[in-house]
């Protein structure tokens, strides 16, 4: 881990530096290896879904007839979970991601969350 470092601002205040703030954690934003890193780490997650899917305990969304089933998408920092909008899919999905943060530490920030749910009939298709 030689290649992670933490980082020091200086705090300038008319022409004076006040103090040192230390950065212990994490990668600075911009960094061209944080998103790697993610996807790395995603690989637990992905194998999470991909397992529960084959055990038919989750459902993807189909996007054509006769196409897998898209469980999650993964881009840059970003994670896009589908799945049928049932109460007991939503169990299933919430402890395949207690499972991920208690192995990869990493938690998700509800607050930068949302659920959208679609409706449709077999006639709008």
């Amino acid at each position: 881990m030689e290649c992670i470092s933490s980082i020091s601002y200086f705090v300038v205040l008319n022409r004076e530096t006040r103090e040192v703030v230390t950065l212990a954690r994490g990668f600075r934003q911009g960094d061209p290896l944080s998103p790697y890193l993610f996807l790395i780490c995603n690989e637990g997650l992905s194998t999470l879904m991909r397992l529960t899917m084959m055990d038919g305990l989750l459902k993807g969304a189909k996007i054509y007839r006769q196409r897998p089933e898209i469980s999650h998408l993964l881009f840059a920092d970003d994670c896009i979970l589908f799945g049928k909008a049932t109460k007991e899919r939503a169990l299933v999905l919430k402890q395949i991601l207690q499972e991920y943060e208690k192995s990869s530490g990493q938690c998700v920030n509800f607050d930068k969350s949302f659920k959208h749910t679609i409706t449709t009939k077999k006639n709008d298709l």
